[in-house]
């Protein structure tokens, strides 16, 4: 394997800084795993909390690595929603040392993809390099998250960009319906809001809004740095202590966010949601509050949400689709959230067929829920799970980013081998408990197509 020194001087000449000693007070170094193919998952937490967490990939010639910081659409209150993805799209404007322009040069000039994205509860910053170029990703991503200019110019000129953003939203209705439902389920909540924010509220956010929002919440404590491929875990650190220097001070990491998870409601905020639309295809969320990401229970309702709408052999795609032909797409989906969650069935169908749909996907939730699964379903939800799993992993990317989330999200590292097994564990009793109480609880529907409110009532 390339060493460390090896891969600084590959970098030189690419604009990357080389790196300097990790500084004196590093924790110790956890290796969190050791793979049958020679991966190895360790982590390290740097002076101010900074957190370090990467894993070796010896046969690959590549390396992602990812700044994910805890802070997302969640976090903000109704006068600046959609802040934190309107600060991911400013901060590749330019730094104190690069332009927007000298930014995407030196990424394109090694063929290396750079972007970002924002979530409920997190937004990550990630590159995909050749292994020999880590060196500049981390010194350009470390540049954007540390050193982000956010000009008044730069924030009306990219105004614009978020408002085609949300326009271009508008006008896909399979992804207008996801926002709407989070909308009907969730209300007036941060979680019920959309990430990119709305019209209204991007058009008065201020310089001082969004710079503020930068400068307040992108803190050491509150970041991650992740890496996965061909890479040595004392290398990025190096990177990392290079890119952030003299930010990796202070008391080190505060308690976590707490995001209101106790005030949660156990109930949709309004039983309908409606964009009225002139469609050829009425678009359709059905579903209920669900489980929190801690929730020991999310294996067993993974594998019933599997069975129940997760593939082309489940329960939902076989009745209406494959048996009676009323959709091109349907299938179900879990959500988890600090404190909360949410289960739903999706579907588009022309009107005519929306009575139809909803009829058939009730009926199967609830003989879902009155009798579990069979053994058979059971077996194959929790094959389909671990294949998807294991396959999903085959990249530098996946695991890069499987990293971030477990850190923030979870505390935790989990094997995948322990993953796996926490999987086989779940049973047909598993399952039938969870679908008792998911699939009994009060749902709510989003639609966007052709229809009335007052028709909605008799859907």
């Amino acid at each position: 394997m390339t060493t460390s020194t090896e891969q600084a001087l590959t970098g030189a000449g690419t604009g990357a800084t080389a790196p300097v000693p990790a500084p004196a007070g590093v924790g110790e170094t956890l290796v969190l795993d050791v793979d049958e193919v020679g991966g190895r998952v360790e982590r390290t937490e740097l002076p101010g909390g900074l957190r370090v967490l990467t894993e070796t990939m010896p046969g690959v010639l590549s390396a992602t690595v990812g700044i994910w910081v805890g802070v997302g659409s969640r976090d903000e209150t109704d006068a600046v929603a959609g802040s934190s993805h309107f600060l991911e799209h400013l901060l590749f404007k330019g730094t104190g040392s690069r332009s927007a322009l000298e930014i995407a040069t030196a990424m394109d000039a090694v063929g290396g993809e750079m972007n970002a994205f924002t979530a409920k509860e997190h937004t990550c910053y990630y590159a995909n390099v050749l292994a020999s170029d880590l060196p500049l990703a981390v010194t350009l991503l470390g540049d954007l998250v540390t050193d982000a200019l956010n000009t008044a110019a730069d924030l009306e000129s990219e105004r614009t960009v978020v408002l085609e953003e949300i326009a271009m939203r508008d006008d896909e209705p399979s992804d207008l319906v996801h926002d709407l439902f989070a909308e009907t389920l969730f209300g007036s909540t941060a979680l019920g809001r959309s990430v990119l924010g709305t019209v209204e509220s991007i058009e008065g956010l201020t310089r001082e809004d969004v710079d503020g929002w930068y400068r307040r919440r992108y803190t050491v404590p509150s970041i991650v740095v992740t890496a996965a491929g061909r890479v040595e875990h004392q290398q990025v650190l190096d990177l990392v202590t290079a890119a952030f220097g003299d930010r990796l001070s202070g008391p080190g990491r505060p308690a976590p966010l707490r995001r209101g998870e106790e005030g949660v409601a156990t109930s949709p905020a309004r039983p309908t949601g409606l964009v009225r639309r002139r469609t050829e295809q009425t678009h359709l969320l059905l579903g209920s509050v669900g489980l929190g990401r801690l929730d020991e229970r999310r294996y067993a309702a993974a594998v019933m949400e599997t069975a129940v709408g997760g593939g082309m052999s489940s329960r939902l795609f076989q009745e209406i689709r494959e048996k009676r032909g009323l959709v091109y797409s349907v299938g179900s989906a879990l959500s988890h959230y600090a404190g909360t969650g949410s289960f739903s069935v999706y579907a588009g169908c022309s009107p005519k067929r929306v009575p139809a749909v909803l009829r058939l996907v009730r009926e199967e939730l609830a003989r879902v829920a009155a009798d579990g699964l069979t053994a058979e379903e059971v077996a194959r939800g929790r094959g389909q799970l671990k294949g998807g799993l294991v396959l999903g992993l085959e990249d530098t990317g996946s695991r890069m980013s499987r990293l971030g989330k477990s850190e923030l999200s979870y505390g935790e590292y989990l094997p995948v081998r322990e993953v796996l097994t926490r999987l086989d564990g779940v049973d047909e009793d598993q399952v039938r408990a969870v679908a008792a109480d998911l699939l009994t609880r009060d749902t709510c529907l989003a639609v966007v197509g052709p229809y009335r409110e007052s028709e909605l009532d008799r859907l």
